[in-house]
């Protein structure tokens, strides 16, 4: 963050902690602050696994953006996106069509700093600051305006909720996810990843409650874990694509992107899925 604004951006942010910057810096990224190494740290120290948990999460991200781009979908709007460093959506999509467009959407005010820094020289892609959790105001933004015309939802699009509905209170995820996935068009598609309640399974219900409260205290989240029953109401009338919802480790294992769980899948702690919107006929 070269540029006298980010720093001043920077500064009113550093010493609070972020879950986006936080998950940067599980990724061995460099977009983050003490405050986040902190808790991070303090993370890694109660459940020792929350990189693989992190790098888990990134590489089925580049499974599913690497499958929708090569069937053809090219544009993708990254919800709650974070820092869009390296391996991120831009990168595998852009591989497949350099001129995929790809929209990053953070509420964060340094991610978004951070992103435009990244993607000053792509012509192609845009990060804006917005909050997920109000569809309405972002399909607005989406209707006017420069971005209007460079995303156009006429086309067919990828929205991708990637680790971030878990930050969602309980009886409010449905109303947040059906206004945008129910303006997608025909031949869009929606992917979801979710920390399910199995990590108990591994860990221990003290020991991933100790890990929620480090979110809690250092980042001011809330960390809601949900069964795959829970999630699957939010695909709508889309069809799952094959292997349906599943543990991440076990959607469409590519050697490319591996997952940190491959050989031990029943401790994978997370869920997702890909649905598309096929026609009615």
């Amino acid at each position: 963050m070269s540029d006298p604004e980010s720093q001043d951006e920077a500064g009113r942010y550093e010493g609070r902690a972020t879950v986006a910057r936080i998950y940067d810096y599980l990724l061995g990224g460099k977009h983050n602050f003490p405050a986040d190494r902190a808790a991070a740290q303090r993370l890694l120290h109660v459940v020792p696994d929350s990189a693989d948990i992190a790098r888990s999460n990134r590489n089925f991200l580049a499974r599913v953006v690497r499958t929708l781009a090569a069937q053809g979908i090219r544009q993708f709007i990254d919800l709650g996106s974070g820092i869009p460093t390296e391996g991120n959506v831009h990168h595998i999509a852009q591989q497949v069509d350099p001129t995929t467009r790809v929209l990053y959407v953070d509420i964060d005010p340094v991610a978004i700093v951070a992103s435009n820094e990244i993607l000053a020289d792509n012509p192609y892609c845009r990060a804006i600051e917005g909050d997920f959790t109000e569809p309405e105001a972002l399909l607005d933004t989406l209707g006017h305006g420069e971005l209007a015309t460079i995303f156009d939802l006429d086309q067919p699009t990828a929205l991708l909720y990637l680790s971030v509905l878990s930050q969602v209170p309980p009886g409010e995820v449905d109303d947040i996810v059906t206004p945008l996935r129910d303006r997608l068009v025909e031949g869009s598609a929606i992917a979801i990843s979710h920390i399910s309640p199995v990590v108990m399974d591994t860990y221990g219900e003290d020991l991933v409650q100790t890990g929620l409260n480090v979110y809690r205290t250092h980042a001011a989240a809330e960390i809601i874990m949900r069964t795959a029953e829970e999630l699957l109401p939010l695909f709508g009338d889309f069809k799952l694509m094959e292997p349906g919802l599943t543990r991440l480790s076990e959607w469409r294992p590519s050697p490319d992107y591996g997952d940190p769980y491959a050989d031990k899948p029943w401790e994978s702690p997370m869920t997702g899925g890909v649905a598309v919107r096929r026609s009615h006929q």
